[in-house]
């Protein structure tokens, strides 16, 4: 199989580093809705496998096009994050989960359709949850520098929720 220029894939639209080299962000690749194209679909996801990706998250509610993972051969998981979620029940699971794989050495992207401010505020409460940046206005402003756009009110209310999930579950013991 050719290694050129081509065979390496391109980059996928809205690609962001949450923390280097171990958690990433980016657009449905692809795009979505009357943007989404099959070949550079193809060709984001050949990008992500050859940079070493353990896995493709999708945020995404529906289950659309997780098949084209399988024929690039890039493993994937499908995290559904609707906005009708009980954030604190869906939040303390889902940074669990990250968690886990993380800190098993794995190499992560997450996507939903665009980088907005839902996985904004999903990733800024994921560094508040895990303490990485333990005040919650920082983790909105270390997000807002990571994407250079203000994060909005849905986004923040991620973060604040991140923050009080944390707090259930230290006073729960867990």
């Amino acid at each position: 199989m050719a290694k050129g220029k081509w065979a390496q894939g391109i980059k996928p639209r809205g690609f962001h580093w949450i923390i280097e080299d171990q958690l990433a962000i980016c657009e449905r690749p692809g795009g979505y809705g009357s943007n989404h194209r099959r070949v550079r679909r193809q060709e984001e996801v050949i990008w992500v496998r050859e940079n070493n990706f353990s896995y493709v998250v999708s945020l995404i509610p529906s289950d659309h096009n997780l098949h084209s993972y399988d024929e690039q051969g890039m493993p994937w998981k499908h995290w559904p994050f609707s906005p009708s979620l009980d954030l604190d029940v869906a939040l303390p699971q889902l940074y669990g989960e990250l968690q886990v794989l993380l800190g098993d050495g794995r190499k992560l992207l997450l996507h939903m359709e665009e980088v907005g401010d839902r996985i904004a505020g999903l990733m800024g409460g994921y560094l508040r949850w895990t303490g990485l940046v333990p005040v919650t206005f920082d983790a909105i402003m270390v997000m807002e520098r990571i994407l250079q756009r203000q994060m909005g009110p849905t986004g923040r209310s991620i973060v604040t929720a991140a923050e009080h999930a944390r707090t259930s579950e230290r006073a729960c013991g867990a």
